[in-house]
């Protein structure tokens, strides 16, 4: 980077960090609420912007551009439908959080099944951000600005060197954010980060059009529709990693999971000064998710048009395209945009990592009789201690076989699963035992490792041990065999649900609990719904569906 790109990274970043600062200097950092939820004083738009930051960093702007540089539009699906899971989720699943006053997710759990279920859950949340989403986004975030920046031959050092630098710069940068500053500091940065991003985002494209149309945007995107009509059908092949048939099983469950029972997403919706503000945070947040396709699928594609087969990896497609089409004067800011995006998501996961053991282990296991001040401060020393092990894993996380983005999903479907069948029956039924959330909890994620690492790769393997003795070395037939050999992963994710739910049901009608759950009210915050919700969020689903189906 030049002079200029440097000062611009500097300068923005800085930016971010004053507003962060200025905006929570007067908030009681060592009141639970104040620390954990941001005082309840976060407004819709300061919650959409959180919301979308956490959700959008390097690992799905580069894994998602990843996988449409290799199969094309049909991967938006993770974006169309997150919008509609969103919308669901303000609706329905919002106003009976929130009437409770909850802080997590796995109080929630509590209240409607006991404390060891609750303990449970905690521990399958910590799990999931300590040993794949933290390191992976840590990963993901070297591995993009190693690429875009060419650290290697800039520093004079090995990629693997760079990658270590970079994963623990962003790990300690994001750690001071998260557990010196509280949800209120992540939330102001991700908002101001999530303006940064959309216009930086967007550049990409716009650029990339530029570049194939000879300066004319119109004409770039009619030669990108013209020269690749295989990259713009939605439904996919069999051997797709995202057959289109998944839409009806398990890709649902993966967004709901996500959006509807994720602790790190539902907090910064806890921190709203209302119900109504929560709502329309999510909604909004759901209506621009409409709009995300353009900053993650389409430069994936834009990247195969121009680079066809010369990256090492599907996962190099955004990185290389922001180094070939962004003009050096705008390289600094997206650079500290970028940078933003991935400490958002690192310092979110953290900041919810603190929460969920202050909040809801501390407590129980080793004081019961803690301060709000104690309980803070152990959080923080806990998600000091989970950042320094997510640094230390981050390196040693090889490219997955079907791309990053997947790999994500596939890891996290064992605990998405039996989380989401736990809170559905937990919302809907008075009487199924606690007994019954423990076992699924348990045995549904043995259930879903077992089928992904054990079965799966037999079955597999054995179909391509044939196959090979039958003379066959065709890479699409041999990627056909592949996925008619076991099922896709969002198969079985739809197949474990159904299960898990159809046991805990039986589980409450052979040994119902004696006493019938009645959900509390809070008045914490005036849960009033929005009145608008449902018309707004119907109009946004139409739209959604309607763009889907065009491709």
């Amino acid at each position: 980077m030049g002079a200029l790109s440097i000062i611009s990274f500097l300068g923005f970043t800085l930016l971010v960090a004053f507003i962060a600062w200025y905006a929570t200097r007067k908030t009681d950092e060592n009141s639970a609420d104040g620390y954990y939820l941001g005082g309840r004083s976060l407004g819709a738009i300061t919650i959409a912007g959180s919301l979308l930051l956490t959700n959008l960093s390097a690992e799905q702007i580069v894994g998602l551009n990843g996988q449409s540089f290799a199969q094309g539009v049909l991967v938006m699906a993770w974006e169309t439908l997150a919008a509609i899971s969103m919308i669901i989720t303000a609706i329905y699943l919002l106003p009976k959080y929130m009437r409770s006053g909850i802080t997590t997710i796995p109080e929630f759990v509590q209240e409607r099944f006991d404390s060891q279920t609750k303990s449970i859950l905690s521990i399958l949340f910590l799990v999931a951000f300590g040993f794949v989403l933290l390191p992976t986004i840590l990963y993901s975030g070297s591995l993009a600005f190693s690429t875009m920046f060419d650290l290697p031959e800039t520093l004079g050092v090995s990629q693997s060197t760079v990658i270590w630098i970079s994963v623990w710069t962003i790990g300690i940068i994001g750690s001071i954010y998260a557990i010196f500053g509280g949800l209120k500091a992540v939330a102001i940065s991700d908002l101001v980060n999530a303006i940064g991003l959309l216009i930086g985002g967007l550049l990409i494209p716009i650029f990339g059009l530029m570049l194939i149309g000879n300066g004319n945007i119109s004409d770039g995107l009619n030669e990108l529709w013209t020269a690749n009509p295989e990259k713009f059908n939605a439904k996919g092949d069999i051997d797709s990693f995202l057959p289109f048939s998944t839409i009806f099983t398990g890709m649902m469950i993966a967004q709901m999971y996500y959006w509807g029972t994720n602790q790190s997403i539902l907090q910064r919706v806890f921190g709203a000064k209302s119900l109504a503000d929560g709502q329309k945070g999510m909604i909004l947040a759901g209506f621009v998710k409409f709009l995300i396709p353009i900053i993650v699928v389409l430069p994936g594609i834009i990247a195969w048009h121009i680079f066809g087969n010369d990256l090492a990896n599907a996962d190099q497609a955004y990185p290389a395209l922001v180094r070939k089409v962004l003009p050096g004067a705008f390289l600094g800011f997206f650079a500290a945009v970028l940078f933003g995006a991935v400490l958002s998501s690192f310092n979110s996961l953290l900041n919810s990592s603190s929460t969920l053991f202050g909040v809801d282990l501390y407590r129980q296991y080793f004081n019961t009789n803690a301060s709000e001040l104690q309980m803070v401060k152990a959080g923080k020393k806990f998600g000091l201690f989970l950042a320094i092990v997510s640094m230390s894993i981050a390196p040693f996380i090889a490219n997955a076989p079907d791309g990053l983005f997947s790999y994500i999903q596939e890891s996290l479907g064992s605990l998405s699963t039996p989380i989401l069948a736990v809170v559905v029956i937990g919302m809907t039924t008075k009487k199924v035992p606690a007994l019954a959330a423990k076992i699924v909890l348990t045995i549904g994620v043995l259930l879903y490792l077992i089928s992904q690492f054990v079965l799966a790769p037999h079955f597999i393997n054995e179909a391509l041990t044939e196959a090979a003795a039958n003379g066959i070395i065709d890479v699409k037939a041999l990627g056909i065999i592949k996925a008619k050999a076991y099922p896709h992963f969002l198969h079985i994710m739809g197949i474990l649900f159904v299960v898990n739910i159809v046991f805990m049901l039986i589980i409450g009608k052979l040994y119902p609990s004696k006493k019938e759950y009645t959900p509390k009210v809070t008045e914490e915050i005036d849960i009033t719904p929005w009145k608008h919700a449902k018309i707004v969020g119907i109009a946004i689903t139409i739209l959604v569906l309607s763009t889907y189906f065009i491709f």
